[in-house]
């Protein structure tokens, strides 16, 4: 493998995915209810996934009508807000223990049918057709892809510290549930805006 390709290609899809993409925002706030571990576990699983279809069928991904695209991320966002939705509005304030199972479903599912053809997918396709080095841009996607993950999730750990001592589980949850509804419904409208 070369390094100086794998650089290339982690340094270009970090680039992209950086800029502006809602998924520091999911992470965010998967963050503030999963432990780390499972949390992670399912989001390196979808990004694997996501980056080898990325590598295996290049810029075809990037074709994938907008509207369809849009409504299967508003899907997702919205399934995965009623998975956030407290099951009994009425039980005790203590931090519920989710499954490392359920974490990492929730997780992996909340990557994985977002945002398809996003910038990043696109450069990775683009990358992988370009440098006829698919397997090293697909390390390097999913590199890239696990850091900006991991930056979001250490902040979503910290914010889960902080929330936890400064306001309800109740308002916890609500909160989650609301920023999910808005970071689909927003994702959705840019992709229909030719935004992706």
């Amino acid at each position: 493998m070369s390094i100086q390709l794998f650089f290339l290609a982690y340094a270009a899809v970090f680039t992209a995915e950086i800029v502006g993409d809602k998924l520091l925002y999911t992470t965010g706030v998967l963050a503030t209810r999963y432990r780390t571990v499972p949390m992670m576990s399912g989001i390196v699983l979808a990004f694997m996934a996501k980056m080898a279809v990325a590598v295996a069928i290049g810029q075809a991904i990037s074709t994938l009508p907008p509207l369809l695209i849009a409504a299967i991320t508003l899907a997702n966002a919205t399934w995965i807000a009623w998975l956030l939705w407290p099951q009994h509005v009425t039980r005790n304030e203590a931090e519920p223990h989710h499954s490392t199972s359920e974490a990492t479903v929730v997780s992996f599912a909340s990557v994985f049918f977002t945002e398809w053809g996003d910038i990043g997918q696109v450069t990775a396709a683009t990358l992988a057709a370009q440098m006829d080095a698919p397997v090293v841009v697909w390390f390097a996607a999913v590199a890239a892809m696990m850091t900006k993950a991991g930056v979001a999730a250490t902040i979503g750990v910290e914010i889960r510290a902080w929330l936890a001592r400064s306001a309800s589980h109740r308002v916890l949850v609500y909160g989650g549930v609301m920023l999910m509804l808005v970071v689909g419904i927003v994702s959705a409208v840019e992709t229909l805006n030719g935004g992706r």
